[in-house]
């Protein structure tokens, strides 16, 4: 039996369990539906239950090569989300209450007729205090039900309207060595597509035409072109061929692009086919994969350098990226802009390392699918994880800019930090 399946299976049970608790508690407020209506409920209840997790293990096991694989995983995936988040949010309200019905049958001072626990079918929820029309049993399970719909109205709302709800971040880059033909050139970046998770043509196309309204010099891609494996481009590799610039798009990889989640860490045939097979994209697309290597931007006869090198990322993240070799025989050029998935990197090693490094560009955070984000504030939860997680940032003569994503993972949807494409003007100071 493989780690995977093992997991699947203890998560299995565990949910079942949860599942089972949620529905007791449920029977035991509405307690005075028919027995009908009761049975209706349970055959309801269960078999959604039971077929999501079979709908789990069949989008983790299927074929990938499976017509429409990607569209049927997504939509088992936004279900299981979505019904895991809500009942969570449900799960305090009825650990409260089970709580204090024991603590009250312990110290024996309670109406027995409210001391069963929420998961009680039987329970009595007549009400405690003469005069009440709603036990305090009754009260929490039904506030715990309304607070679990807050959630499952605001993630569903992140799915239907923000998932592709593309943004266009606008921001002035100063940078003071900047060759004087550099002066007010443009340049785009977007990063994290995670075509996996994309199960909208058109709308992902109408992205593309958004950055390509834009009309920039060059444009950077900073990584996670996938979830898992190179041929979940396969759908939209057309769509991404059309991300055109004159000085050129330049690419790099991200933590997601190496296969580690779908192979393992260590090296196998597989792996280094799947890797190979990505690369092959980036060529077919017409950008420059950037391998800890750089490129010469000339315009007019002068220079800026563009830097790009493998994933490295503080933690857990692979630490594939050399920037010995980016930087190497780039001493003459006065600018030098680096792409680097992970923005860890530059806190981890570039300001401390490579002062000659003016710019950093990073995705990676997606800044965490879900917070607030205006133009003078900003919080996610990604911020206690991350301390440069979104938006641009400065440190003596070095600066980073945060791209917080084009797609998606895991939750298929977007609340306040919604899908960015990024616009910059180069300025001399």
């Amino acid at each position: 039996m493989t780690g995977r399946l093992q997991v699947l299976i203890i998560l299995s049970v565990f949910l079942l369990a949860f599942d089972y608790y949620c529905f007791k508690a449920i029977l035991s407020v509405f307690k005075n539906w028919k027995p009908r209506t009761k049975r209706f409920f349970g055959v309801v209840w269960w078999t959604y239950t039971c077929v999501l997790v079979v709908g789990v293990f069949a989008a983790i096991f299927m074929p990938t090569s499976l017509p429409r694989y990607l569209s049927i995983r997504s939509i088992i995936m936004v279900a299981f989300f979505l019904t895991v988040a809500c009942k969570l949010v449900m799960l305090p309200f009825l650990l409260v209450d089970d709580l204090r019905r024991g603590i009250i049958k312990l110290s024996g001072s309670s109406n027995k007729k409210d001391i069963p626990l929420a998961g009680d079918e039987t329970a009595n929820l007549v009400a405690e205090t003469s005069g009440s029309t709603i036990s305090r049993s009754s009260f929490l399970i039904k506030a715990g039900m309304i607070t679990a719909a807050i959630p499952l109205s605001s993630l569903s709302w992140g799915i239907i309207s923000g998932a592709y709800d593309y943004k266009i971040k606008r921001r002035t880059l100063i940078l003071p060595n900047l060759p004087k033909a550099f002066d007010g050139i443009k340049m785009g970046q977007i990063s994290d597509i995670h075509s996996g998770s994309f199960y909208n043509r058109k709308a992902v196309l109408g992205g593309v035409e958004m950055l390509l309204g834009e009309k920039p010099d060059f444009i950077f891609f900073t990584g996670d072109l996938v979830n898992n494996v190179a041929t979940e481009m396969r759908d939209y590799q057309d769509i991404f061929s059309k991300v055109k610039a004159p000085l050129g798009v330049y690419s790099t990889l991200g933590n997601h692009d190496y296969g580690d989640y779908q192979f393992g860490r260590d090296p196998s045939p597989a792996k280094a086919k799947n890797l190979k097979d990505l690369i092959a994209t980036h060529k077919v697309m017409g950008w420059d994969l950037l391998m800890n290597e750089h490129r010469r931007l000339k315009v007019e006869g002068e220079e800026i350098g563009i830097l790009g090198i493998e994933n490295w990322g503080m933690g857990r993240f692979p630490k594939y990226g050399r920037m010995d070799l980016a930087v190497k025989n780039t001493d003459d050029l006065p600018v030098k802009l680096l792409l680097s998935h992970d923005p860890s990197h530059w806190r981890g090693q570039v300001l401390t390392d490579y002062p000659q490094i003016d710019a950093m560009f990073s995705g990676h955070t997606h800044g965490m699918q879900f917070g607030v984000r205006t133009e003078h504030y900003q919080w996610s939860p990604v911020q206690y994880l991350y301390k440069e997680w979104a938006g641009l940032y400065q440190e003596q003569n070095q600066q980073l800019y945060v791209n917080v994503g084009y797609g998606f993972l895991g939750y298929p949807g977007r609340v306040g930090i919604l899908p960015e494409i990024t616009i910059f003007e180069l300025k001399r100071a």
